[in-house]
């Protein structure tokens, strides 16, 4: 039985995931954004596992399939390559708008972006 990936999402860090969602555009996943999946917009390997990204989805996409259980009342996914980079304890903060996922060890990646895909 594979462990529930729980996220705390703070109040400010939804304002501006939910910014960039309409009614069409209500799936959300965590993403790795380091060229390695179709999401990326950054290209080659020096970048890998350094950088992740919400992007804003019309459907469910099967690649990211892992449910993640969330306190914001998002439909938020994420795949299994993603979970190799997760630690206990994740949360997501915004100062001006600019996101950063961290966890009980410290920040994983202080520059996340949110698109619509």
């Amino acid at each position: 039985m594979v462990e529930p990936i729980s996220i705390n999402i703070k109040p400010e860090a939804k304002k501006v995931i939910e910014a960039k969602m309409d009614p069409e555009h209500q799936i959300v996943i965590l993403a790795l954004d380091d060229g390695s999946n179709k999401y990326s917009k950054k290209g080659g390997n020096c970048a890998i596992g350094n950088g992740f990204q919400f992007v804003v989805l019309s459907q469910k996409d099967p690649k990211y399939d892992i449910k993640m259980e969330n306190n914001a009342g998002l439909d938020l996914y994420t795949s299994p390559a993603e979970t190799t980079y997760f630690e206990p304890g994740l949360v997501v903060n915004a100062r001006n708008s600019t996101l950063s996922l961290s966890s009980d060890s410290g920040i994983i990646d202080g520059g996340m972006t949110v698109s619509q895909y």
